[in-house]
């Protein structure tokens, strides 16, 4: 456990303890003299500086602006760059090339190709300025189908090996590289410290020094060594450092609040920062998330009083995903006040960029946005394009490495995912089952064995990674697969059942089951409790283990999770948390060798502190009365076993919720909610209020869904005990999901809506539910749609308006807020 603490954040943790974070001394303001200053690298190089003085003092100030503003793929075309001279553009997470995620190699440089181009097309005389493309090649080149996917940094964390970290690095860069793109949004070095955040599987750590020894390594790994011919050489790509600062002290809640001391926003966020600056990171990406109040990407203290001036980082701060939009008195189409305090580069998403371009231009202008302040912003950015080589290598395409798609899931970059899956793994329990003989009858039960995506999770093709099929990873390999291969060569036999059934007794069961698959907010949670609901997995653990059957659990997360029953249903439990797409590498880890002896023991300690209780979503070690059920740094091995005993599985009462996103499901409301028909309160959402009746009515079970039949007009609404904030969800392009059967069309317009207390918003949604009478479908609106028509969407008291006139017989399953990558209704019928 003590190699995962330095002496430094030793003295680190001890000086947080003693800052208690009250309100007389939560400033927003950061002093930069207490911060430590860093040799940032590599120095500047005069020649350099002068080229960049050339160039700036034959650019026009549109040029300079255009340098200023990067632009989702999904929002500007070619021809846009080529008359806007944009600086920069990056595919978000569900954008591909001509709107294709699933767009082969060949398809992302082409239209890599044709932005170059664009940019560099010019008849003015003007200087030439070569666009550059961002991408989020956060475990692997993971946007593009056939990559090859590493374990998510959680689980880089457990394996704690910084060579391993520098390797895959470089193998990352390489097949980004290869795909013609310039530049990853890589590596995160948050510090996670309170799990129920959606992007806890972003960080390597909730203690900061394995940041600290991971983030030189990383740089190093994708841009090249500084200071020698590999930096940025084609080989690599330049790297982004995020998010900028104290994103893990958000309380659980993405694109929140860290409300500490500068002190501890310092020790303990800080991290690895220092250690990347050190190693040439060239970019550094603005947090979505405030410190004491105060967005980041408008604290210019810290972007520019801590980050440039004490640290003295010269490479560019990029912002995140219209988070200056965020910032107190922006919005996504004007925000001088972050480009004042530091930003450099905005990240926009939207139709709308044109607006942001003119009004920063206007401000400019205007003085709003002082000369210097641009030029140094501009300076900066083609700084890092000289550096990384753009002005000269010319297109995409005909860059040394790019079109070499053999490096794409290249043999060697697979073997080393292989043994990051192994290195990554922690084993909290074996009562003497593991390691397997693979001569034995192995039955493989649960659906995440034979879904790569599952063990993928978020950041895998798309966004969320949500249902994206095997077939998308045709270089990678399920878990299953894994395991049938291994047990094949061993010579015994193994079967495949997703609900654990079987004929023949089988030896052992390995059962492979966790979270399913998602990104930031979307992840976020009320508690760390596994199976609150859905308690298939642990029934089905129960059922094996009864069977005398000895059971192995492999257990996907994204994060520590309250698995006390789990674990007590299991003879095994492997934290295997987010592998990717190399299923042989864990079974690697549960087999022995043909020959009978251990072919890897386990190397994988916990980065972070598993929960005793599902309540625990603070337990980081230098907090009082830290009392977790296996501390960080813990981790059995073959070698050294030891026994795990009976669990408590009480679950304490009382606990803490967040905002709802299932409205209605499996015949259940949230705690508190209310359903409301023809202006009557229905105990049980059955009854008659006015013109509307209610009934159950079956879907997948008994009653899990309602009837409502209009005998005249009116509505059915369901009400939140107090109001809701649902702007992050917003702004994520998160929709309104309604699974419903129209058994008979009524009178009159249907809409569906959402309200505040003082204002409804109706869309119509009439010739949408009569599209397929009869049959249970999902309708999706999505809540953009609301906003734009001015409803608040940070005070919903009524998250579900459903209106109809007589005649109308309509059934309802399930109402939730989630992501769906294409609405099957954009804003109602209209």
């Amino acid at each position: 456990m003590t190699r995962y603490l330095t002496a430094v954040s030793l003295a680190a943790v001890a000086l947080v303890g003693a800052w208690p974070a009250t309100a007389e001394n939560l400033s927003s303001v950061a002093r930069p003299e207490i911060w430590p200053e860093v040799k940032a690298q590599p120095s500047r190089d005069p020649a350099v500086e002068a080229r960049i003085d050339k160039l700036m003092a034959a650019m026009s100030l549109e040029d300079k602006v255009g340098q200023l503003i990067q632009v989702d793929i999904g929002s500007i075309t070619p021809a846009d760059v080529r008359t806007w001279k944009i600086g920069s553009v990056l595919n978000g997470g569900n954008s591909g090339p001509y709107g294709d995620e699933y767009a082969s190699p060949a398809k992302w440089m082409q239209l890599a190709d044709e932005y170059y181009d664009a940019s560099m097309e010019r008849s003015d005389g003007r200087p030439r300025i070569p666009i550059i493309w961002g991408t989020d090649s956060v475990h692997g080149n993971n946007n593009i189908v056939g990559a090859t996917l590493f374990p998510h940094n959680i689980g880089l964390g457990a394996a704690n090996d910084p060579d391993l970290i520098r390797e895959i690095g470089a193998a990352t860069a390489l097949e980004t590289a290869a795909a013609g793109l310039d530049w990853t949004f890589a590596p995160t070095l948050a510090v996670v410290q309170d799990d129920r955040w959606g992007r806890t599987y972003e960080s390597y750590s909730e203690e900061p020094a394995i940041p600290q020894t991971y983030a030189g390594a990383m740089i190093e790994g994708v841009q090249g060594k500084v200071n020698t011919p590999d930096f940025l050489s084609p080989r690599h790509v330049i790297a982004t450092t995020k998010h900028f600062l104290g994103d893990g002290g958000t309380g659980g809640r993405d694109q929140g609040d860290t409300r500490v001391t500068e002190e501890v926003l310092r020790d303990v966020h800080l991290g690895g920062y220092p250690q990347a600056i050190e190693a040439g990171t060239q970019s550094v990406m603005a947090s979505f998330s405030s410190w004491n109040g105060e967005k980041m990407s408008g604290n210019k203290s810290l972007l520019t009083g801590v980050l440039k001036d004490r640290m003295h980082f010269d490479g560019f701060v990029v912002g995140d995903w219209n988070s200056h939009g965020q910032v107190d008195g922006c919005t996504n189409e004007s925000c001088a006040k972050a480009i004042n305090a530091g930003l450099d580069m905005f990240m926009y998403s939207g139709p709308d960029w044109k607006k942001l371009y003119a009004n920063t231009l206007a401000q400019v202008k205007s003085g709003e946005i002082p000369m210097a302040r641009l030029d140094d912003a501009v300076r900066r950015i083609l700084r890092v394009k000289i550096r990384a080589g753009l002005f000269e290598r010319g297109r995409p395409s005909s860059r040394p490495m790019a079109g070499k798609f053999e490096y794409i899931a290249a043999p060697a970059h697979r073997a080393l995912a292989r043994r990051a899956v192994r290195e990554s793994m922690v084993l909290l329990k074996n009562e003497g089952v593991l390691p397997l003989k693979p001569s034995a009858n192995i039955l493989v039960a649960g659906a995440g064995a034979d879904t790569i995506s599952q063990a993928a999770g978020g950041w895998s093709i798309t966004w969320q990674g949500i249902d994206v099929p095997n077939s998308a990873f045709p270089n990678g390999q399920s878990i299953w697969s894994g395991i049938a291969d291994a047990v094949k060569a061993g010579g015994g036999t193994a079967t495949f059942s997703p609900e654990g059934r079987f004929t023949a007794k089988p030896d052992a069961a390995i059962v492979v089951f966790g979270e399913q698959p998602y990104a930031e907010f979307r992840g976020d949670r009320a508690d760390l409790e596994y199976s609150a609901e859905d308690k298939s997995d642990l029934e089905m653990l129960r059922r094996l283990k009864a069977q005398g059957i000895p059971v192995v659990a492999v257990f996907l997360s994204g994060r520590p999770l309250w698995v006390n029953a789990e674990i007590n249903a299991s003879d095994a439990f492997v934290a295997a948390f987010l592998p990717g797409a190399e299923g042989a590498g864990v079974a690697d880890m549960l087999f022995r060798k043909p020959d009978g002896s251990i072919a890897y023991d386990w190397r994988g300690r916990l980065s972070f502190s598993w929960p005793k209780l599902p309540n625990q979503f603070v337990l980081n070690r230098r907090d009082p009365g830290y009392d977790p059920l296996f501390p960080i740094g813990y981790g059995l091995t073959y070698a050294q076993p030891a026994h795990v005993g009976k669990l408590d599985e009480t679950r304490p009462k009382g606990m803490e919720t967040g905002p709802a996103t299932r409205f209605w499901s499996k015949g259940r409301l949230p705690d508190g909610w209310s359903f409301w028909a023809g202006g009557a309160k229905l105990a049980g959402a059955v009854g008659k209020g006015g013109a509307l009746a209610v009934t159950g009515v079956d879907h997948r079970a008994q009653e899990d869904s309602r009837r409502l039949v209009w005998s005249g007009t009116a509505e059915a609404r369901l009400e939140a005990p107090k109001p809701l904030d649902y702007s992050r969800e917003t702004n994520g392009e998160i929709s309104l999901i309604v699974e419903y059967r129209l058994d008979k069309a009524g009178q009159g317009p249907v809409t569906i809506g959402m309200g505040t207390e003082g204002r409804r918003q109706a869309m119509p949604v009439t010739r949408t539910i009569a599209a397929k009478p009869g049959e249970w479908t999902t309708l999706a609106i999505p809540l953009g749609c609301f906003r734009r028509d001015g409803l608040d969407m940070s005070q919903v008291r009524v998250p579900f308006i459903l209106s109809g006139g007589a005649g109308l017989d309509l059934s309802i399953s399930d109402i939730r807020l989630d992501y769906v990558s294409t609405p099957m209704t954009v804003c109602g019928d209209r």
